[in-house]
């Protein structure tokens, strides 16, 4: 009488080896949550925008009527873009004192950081009050019939 072979695949998984299996795939899960992280930070994301010498549209005249302004991205940098009596002028939209995000504030016609109160001029981007030491860098504009674009490099 020949010897019975018993196919390891038609046994039934065992208590150990369902115990492996889960330690396993437990160990893979782990190593892939902290190494995808990691490899996000090395691997930066391509920047969408403006390149060197690009154009971003910002708005349009409809949208930004004569003292108003409005924060758009210019790449991953957001700048203020502000209509003023002197015409329409843009400004990087982090404040020089401590980086928060500058606003436009309407009723008093100025450039305004809210984290601690520093004001700008709309029309030059000096400070006229508060902690900021440096003005707003400004960045070039320019207006083509209706249409607002920012220009970099």
């Amino acid at each position: 009488m020949e010897p019975t072979i018993v196919d390891p695949a038609d046994r039934p998984m065992g208590r150990r080896r369902f115990i492996r299996v889960l330690l396993g795939f437990s160990l893979f899960s782990t190593l892939a949550m902290i190494v995808t992280p990691i490899a996000g930070f090395l691997v930066p994301p391509k920047a969408v925008g403006a390149g060197p010498g690009g154009r971003v549209l910002a708005a349009t005249t409809t949208d930004l009527p004569a003292g108003s302004g409005k924060v758009v991205a210019m790449g991953s940098s957001p700048v203020i873009v502000v209509n003023t009596d002197a015409g329409v002028k843009a400004y990087s939209a982090v404040c020089t004192h401590l980086g928060c995000i500058v606003l436009y504030d309407s009723t008093s016609r100025q450039i305004v950081c809210p984290c601690h109160d520093g004001h700008f001029s709309p029309a030059s981007g000096a400070v006229t009050s508060g902690p900021p030491p440096q003005p707003l860098p400004p960045i070039t504009v320019a207006v083509e019939k209706d249409q607002i674009f920012l220009v970099s490099g």
